[in-house]
């Protein structure tokens, strides 16, 4: 039986705090700012990003994430929790793919105060987030349309959880009462080019690694987004010959939160992913 009212989305449960909490944007600081976090063991540590979901919406923020972070960077990993502009607080097209870029890159300065080894960062993104996460995948590949949001940190690898990897397929079933339009600013045929541009899966081949991990019951977001996008990747591998890194794990009576879940079963699923990466 799949269970998704799990305590880490009550808002009177709160994580453990972060040791920092920094702004890493200059436009509007108090939306654009990351929690820290580290281990006790002595670094230099890998680093896990973190982008949370909520279909990119306002009125859901990165505090719930915290609890995964926080199990993370009890395995070793410093983690790096993200927040961004999103629709109804000046996020959206294209504000959110800036913040997602500038906070990334923000890792950079970080390490000159923290022993953090960028030679193995991972961005591990949920739901919206997956999507955010793997659009991060390519951005090295694909510095178009947005060239002042420049990636500049390598990555080790993307980890996806139940993410949105087909905009246009989220477009047309209409997920969330079809806020992919008012995230992109218009429908596949009003903004094409923004389509091309913020949809991972119309940039494959990426050149990062990526495992998509979704659960077979998630009635938020469709595991057959992240098989389209495996299926996608493997139809390129076989006509260009080209490598296309990407892993599909499909988990059975799994909904759409227990993997964001420290003390759900299917969290080891997340560690071992990262661990794989890294």
């Amino acid at each position: 039986m799949v269970h998704e009212d799990l305590k880490i989305l009550d808002p009177n449960f709160k994580p453990p705090l972060a040791q920092r909490r920094v702004s890493y944007g200059n436009v509007v600081k108090e939306l654009q700012y990351a929690d820290l976090r580290y281990p006790a063991t002595p670094g230099p540590w890998p680093v896990v990003a973190m982008i949370h979901g909520g279909f990119w919406k306002a009125e859901y923020d990165m505090e719930h994430a915290g609890h995964l972070c926080h199990a993370l960077t009890k395995t070793g990993l410093a983690t790096w929790n993200i927040e961004y502009r999103r629709i109804g607080n000046g996020g959206g097209w294209p504000t959110t793919f800036e913040d997602i870029i500038d906070a990334m890159n923000y890792l950079g300065p970080m390490a000159e105060y923290y022993p953090l080894d960028l030679n193995k960062v991972v961005v591990l993104g949920h739901s919206a987030g997956g999507h955010l996460a793997l659009w991060l995948a390519g951005a090295r590949k694909y510095p178009d349309v947005l060239p002042e949001t420049k990636l500049t940190i390598s990555l080790k690898g993307v980890v996806s959880l139940a993410g949105v990897a087909d905009l246009q397929i989220a477009w047309e079933k209409r997920l969330s009462n079809g806020i992919v339009k008012d995230f992109l600013g218009g429908s596949p045929d009003e903004v094409p080019e923004r389509y091309g541009y913020a949809c991972p899966l119309k940039r494959l081949p990426a050149d990062t690694r990526q495992i998509l991990i979704h659960g077979e019951d998630d009635t938020k977001v469709p595991v057959g987004l992240s098989m389209l996008y495996k299926q996608r990747a493997m139809e390129l591998q076989k006509s260009t010959g080209e490598n296309e890194p990407v892993e599909l794990r499909v988990l059975d009576n799994c909904g759409h939160f227990e993997l964001i879940d420290p003390e759900k079963e299917q969290f080891a699923w997340v560690r071992q992913a990262i661990a794989d990466l890294i």
